[in-house]
């Protein structure tokens, strides 16, 4: 059939190869799938439809280097994951019998253990004859995230019924996340692992850097399959899970302008792949004293998922099952354009100029839940300033001759106890001064790395300070180091506070939490030396660290008394109201800090700015997707906690303790949005009269030269007790807002 618009000019800039062994690949997954059962219905395959749909090939493409068993087995998983999809449609999809489809789900577990049931269909024969073929050869750490994959990809297929019911369209946030774990590719970046004699090393498989290179991966592959399969899932079968569907419903516009839009965020991920492979993995490797065979594997494993994005377009350009239309890659299936060097994540994002001028008229925020203040707010305010003047936040910074962070006059004016108060409505006197605390201590640690070590391009020393952090809240709350500055001090001061009355387990949740908060003001820092305006799925899903709204959320689903199983905290519906509420946040605090950092302090991290660049459209236009993302999280919010998160608790039986936690971290999470927009209208942080008479230092205004920064790097280490030039290691976050910029 001619479809309705032109595929797009996509970036290809890795030549796809093919593997010898195809036509063994070919012949033996055809007799597999007639021998388990795919072929005897022809409403779903023939033997006919699976030859035109070639899987042989598109394995043979996307695993150039396998041998031929290798090859014959991840063939027959992709057999089993597409049969899977199209079964699901004919048996689900189309009757709409969500519980039978939850039923058909959950049994499908059963079939990844030592021990599975008989097995009654097509697709548990499938799985039952691959599990014990594929997981003999590899750890047991790589099975467990290979369950979590399977099962993610298989549970999420929900997500997709539910959206049908609803007659739904996810907004662009939670569709990329959602779409991650359906569309299968980390389930595919783990078969790479297992295809190329890759598996990653334990202990790095959750750093940074490799879960940007699985994610920016898996986003790629789903994005380019969006746009080829659009005629088929939207048109034909009327799904609602397309990312093209999804733009021409958020930007109001066009086929065409969602097909381009869509595109450039294709374009930006490969860019955010490539940008990380080629800036990130080089300093974890240093960080993390990471061998040489240990390295062998990551890189080879990069590779993998790079020879997968070449040969998986042209597979689509090949099956039957796809588009057909626009134009051909070029010499060696690659195609490299100049609007794809300078574009959405290329050139373009190195080109903001700093300090401009910033002058954007701020919509009125959708706020459905109102503000109640703690009657201990005034106390709150007076302590609050006592505390960090005991702690040295008005002090002098080392390396920094007499200049401090902060001053009374203005923490004062920030008046974070105000934030606080609406946040914790009902804590007692002592719990309300805690929380202050917290937020004074995040969001002067939040001022203080550009200060320091922003101005003097000292990543080294960043991370020394993050080492040193760390160690200042040991889970046993026995001090072993002194602290000596005045972040460290509060930090010290913070930890046994909050964490002796925490049980062990919610200790280290909590400390995780803060670590991670504290690693993403690095990786600010990292940009701002090399002068890059995020790519916007890695900015949001960032910006809820640097934020620190995942330290502030740990701490409110671990109050004491709380009891929310594990089980319930990892659903889709619990996952997603916490994310929901945590990007209307940090994308409200963009809104109102967008003049401060684009205009004083010369900021990259900002969503306006980020949205902005990636539209090539001016900053007002980004203030208006803003708006719109918030708005449509906000709206997210409410229907999760109304209507999803009620029928999860009723479908799981839930007791009557459970429900009551459930309930009052959802009234949590209320308070902490609606208080957060309450403070920044009221804050005097955001008024140009404060920014005028503050102290601004970002990138830009501190010494540049490679002598200067070498020497403040061993000055640093000198004052932290350790050797000038030491490599640290990033580290992985959640009740109150720390840190707002």
């Amino acid at each position: 059939m001619m479809s309705s618009y032109r595929l797009p000019d996509f970036y290809l800039p890795y030549p796809p190869r093919l593997n010898p062994h195809v036509e063994t690949a070919r012949t033996h997954t055809r007799g597999w799938a007639a021998q388990m059962g795919m072929l005897d219905d022809p409403d779903i395959w023939t033997e006919e439809s699976l030859d035109a749909m070639d899987y042989g090939l598109m394995c043979a493409y996307t695993h150039p280097d396998c041998s031929a068993p290798e090859l014959d087995l991840v063939t027959d998983w992709y057999v089993w994951v597409f049969y899977f999809d199209d079964h699901f449609l004919e048996t689900f999809k189309r009757s709409r019998d969500l519980g039978g489809a939850q039923e058909y789900l959950d049994r499908l577990d059963a079939f990844m253990s030592d021990d599975p049931p008989e097995p009654a269909n097509p697709v548990e024969r499938g799985l039952a004859d691959l599990w014990p073929r594929t997981v003999p050869a590899m750890s047991a750490a790589w099975r467990r995230r290979f369950v979590r994959v399977t099962r993610d990809l298989l549970q999420e297929s929900m997500w997709e019924l539910f959206h049908i019911e609803r007659d739904a369209v996810s907004n662009p946030i939670e569709y990329i996340e959602e779409r991650r774990k359906v569309g299968g590719a980390p389930w595919s970046a783990a078969l790479v692992e297992h295809a190329a004699g890759a598996e990653l090393p334990a202990r790095l498989a959750g750093s940074r850097p490799i879960r940007v290179l699985t994610q920016s991966f898996a986003d790629s592959v789903h994005l380019r399959n969006d746009l080829f399969s659009y005629e088929r899932e939207v048109r034909e079968e009327g799904e609602l899970s397309n990312c093209v569907l999804v733009c021409e419903r958020f930007f109001g516009c066009d086929t065409e302008r969602a097909v381009e839009i869509t595109n450039d965020l294709l374009t930006s991920r490969l860019h955010q792949f490539e940008h990380t492979a080629l800036t990130e993995l080089p300093a974890l490797f240093a960080d993390e004293a990471v061998s040489p065979p240990e390295q062998g594997l990551v890189l080879r494993y990069a590779k993998g998922l790079q020879d997968w994005q070449a040969g998986g377009h042209a597979w689509h350009s090949a099956s039957s099952r796809y588009t057909k239309n626009g134009g051909q890659a070029g010499i060696f299936g690659m195609n490299v354009s100049r609007a794809h060097v300078t574009g959405a994540g290329g050139l373009r994002n190195h080109t903001h100029r700093p300090f401009a001028e910033a002058d954007v008229r701020l919509p009125e925020p959708y706020m459905p839940f109102e503000v109640r203040d703690n009657p201990h707010l005034d106390a709150a305010r007076a302590a609050d300033l006592e505390w960090c003047a005991a702690m040295g936040f008005f002090d002098g910074v080392p390396g920094i001759p007499a200049t401090a962070v902060w001053d009374e006059r203005r923490l004062a004016g920030f008046d974070l106890a105000l934030c606080a108060s609406g946040i914790t409505p009902d804590a007692t006197a002592d719990e309300l001064v805690l929380a202050t605390n917290w937020l004074a201590w995040g969001t002067y640690g939040d001022d203080y790395y550009p200060r320091v070590f922003g101005a003097a391009r000292d990543l080294v020393g960043a991370k020394l300070m993050n080492r040193r952090l760390k160690e200042l809240m040991p889970l046993d709350l026995v001090p072993r180091m002194t602290p000596l500055t005045g972040l460290e001090r509060g930090l010290a001061d913070l930890w046994p506070r909050t964490a002796g009355p925490l049980p062990p387990g919610s200790r280290e949740i909590f400390r995780t939490s803060v670590e991670e908060m504290i690693d993403s003001w690095v990786w600010e820092l990292a940009n701002e030396a090399q002068h890059r305006v995020p790519d916007p799925v890695d900015y949001l899903e960032m910006r809820r660290a640097t934020f620190g709204s995942r330290m502030t959320m740990s701490l409110a689903r671990l109050a004491p008394g709380r009891v929310i199983p594990e089980e319930i905290i990892l659903t889709r519906e619990f996952l997603g109201m916490t994310d929901a509420a945590q990007d209307y946040a940090c994308l409200l605090n963009d809104l109102f800090s967008y003049r401060k950092e684009i205009r004083y302090e010369g900021e990259l991290h900002n969503a306006v700015l980020v949205m902005s660049t990636f539209l090539d459209c001016p900053p007002q236009e980004g203030v208006t997707v803003v708006d719109g993302l918030m708005t449509s999280r906000m709206r997210q919010f409410e229907h999760i906690t109304t209507a999803d998160l009620p029928a999860l608790l009723d479908r799981i039986d839930a007791g009557e303790a459970v429900r009551e936690s459930v309930a009052a971290y959802v009234t949590d999470l209320r308070n902490w949005m609606a208080a957060i927009l309450r403070w920044h209208q009221r804050s005097r942080r955001y008024l140009d009269e404060e920014l005028r008479a503050g102290p601004v230092a970002r990138w830009t205004q501190g010494p540049t030269g490679l002598g200067t920064a070498t020497a403040r790097i061993g000055s640093l280490a000198s004052a932290y007790g350790g050797p000038a030039g030491d490599g640290i290691a990033p580290a992985p976050v959640l009740h109150l807002t720390a840190g707002a910029s």
